[in-house]
């Protein structure tokens, strides 16, 4: 329990300000429930669209936004920045690095990490894109890369730096690829004009059969095609064996001598899940009964990527949809446990997945329903900018697309740091 003006309210905790938590966060502002955010960061990040910070597309702050702004008009929310160290379930406090949170409702979404399969060389060598400075640091290393190559005299090292390894056909790795493929193309061409940048190489590395496996065949075929239209190779059934300095070793025996390697082949859940009781799924995912409530802890909510919850007999897909969903549910099952009434189970509403592939060119699906190419290519961009929070946001990288379509322009092309592992032939990592 907590007071605000002499009145007595219990409190709700949401810890975690990715898609799951602001949208059970939303759904509770302005109910008598005093609720408190916490997150190690403070901001919202729309991590969707990380890949276009990392290939010089979007500035950092076009997809973040500040959590105190974001509930500044909801009376009954407050946020507290600090990194939840502990959960003790039984005396209802989440415990932080600042001091600890009593709680009479609780609802973890802390999100996923990447997942190297325990493959300790990628884990040391491979960029991946969750947080806002992986991005940037993916940036750098791009734009570093290139201003070592036009310097390099040695033509195998030139060729080693100017081939960039890019390993998952989902659809962060798809996008990536063929966002990078574009850069190279249309921006560094100019940018560097000593480079013979068709010596460049894009390669992406799936190994299923198929890139996009979620999505229709025909999806999947024309993703592969366009890709390759626009110089990337594709690589299937390929599995990815370890890596170490400057190069990339296959399942098969092959190597590829690389200096950036971008890993987007997997996601478990956060850390923070090991400090729930219980069993967990796959990915080390939390186990939850169909109301996404925690077994013997009814008071406390799991949503999102942390969450194992079953549709039609598996575990929903570790995407913003599901965790916008579930944060809902959760809110309102909340309040309806308030209102003395019966909380429903979470059901699933399957609203299809998309990915975009490059300029005027994407692949979607929902009900039922499938398109790419153009049309497909301005659903992902109505969609993307509908749920990015805050409207100078939007003007910004709507801003931003619209000068990229027109004049084939990435504006932040700035190297901010140098990895300094870079100078001396290894990976960036």
């Amino acid at each position: 329990m907590s007071v605000i003006d002499g009145t007595s309210r219990k409190r709700v905790v949401i810890v975690g300000m990715g898609f799951g938590g602001v949208h059970a966060a939303r759904e509770l502002a302005g109910s008598n429930l005093d609720v408190m955010l916490v997150d190690r960061n403070n901001f919202h990040l729309f991590q969707p669209l990380l890949y276009q910070v990392a290939t010089a597309g979007l500035e950092q702050e076009s997809i973040a936004y500040p959590v105190r702004a974001l509930v500044r008009g909801w009376y009954n929310l407050a946020f507290r920045m600090g990194e939840v160290t502990g959960l003790d379930l039984h005396a209802k406090k989440v415990l932080t690095d600042k001091g600890e949170l009593g709680y009479d409702y609780l609802i973890l979404a802390g999100g996923s990490v990447t997942n190297y399969f325990g493959n300790q060389g990628v884990a040391r060598y491979a960029f991946d894109l969750k947080r806002l400075t992986d991005a940037e640091r993916l940036r750098n290393a791009v734009l570093n890369t290139f201003e070592l190559a036009v310097q390099e005299a040695d033509i195998q090292k030139k060729r080693e730096l100017l081939t960039f390894v890019v390993v998952g056909g989902g659809p962060t790795g798809v996008e990536f690829a063929g966002a990078l493929a574009e850069l190279i193309r249309y921006v560094f061409r100019k940018d560097y004009p000593t480079l013979r940048l068709a010596e460049s190489r894009v390669i992406l590395l799936e190994a299923a059969p198929t890139l996009l496996g979620a999505m229709p065949e025909r999806l999947r075929r024309y993703a592969g095609q366009r890709l390759q239209q626009m110089g990337v190779e594709v690589r299937c059934n390929t599995l990815v064996a370890d890596a170490s300095e400057g190069e990339v070793r296959l399942g098969n025996g092959e190597t590829i001598a690389t200096r950036t390697l971008f890993w987007s082949a997997g996601v478990k859940a956060a850390p923070m899940a090991d400090m729930v009781p219980g069993d967990k799924g796959p990915g080390g995912r939390v186990l939850v009964h169909p109301d996404l409530s925690l077994p013997g802890h009814d008071e406390v909510y799991v949503v999102g990527d942390m969450a194992c919850a079953l549709h039609n007999g598996a575990p929903l897909p570790m995407m913003a949809p599901a965790a916008m969903q579930q944060g809902r549910h959760v809110a309102r099952s909340i309040l309806c446990r308030e209102r003395g009434e019966v909380a429903e189970p979470f059901r699933y509403f399957d609203k299809g997945s998309m990915a975009t592939i490059g300029r005027s060119s994407a692949v979607a699906t929902a009900f039922g329903l499938s398109c790419s190419g153009f049309i497909a290519w301005l659903v992902w961009l109505f969609l993307h900018l509908y749920y990015l929070i805050g409207f100078r946001n939007r003007i910004v990288v709507l801003l931003n697309w619209a000068w990229y379509y027109w004049f084939h322009e990435r504006q932040v092309r700035l190297i901010t740091a140098v990895d300094k592992r870079g100078d001396d032939g290894g990976i960036h990592g």
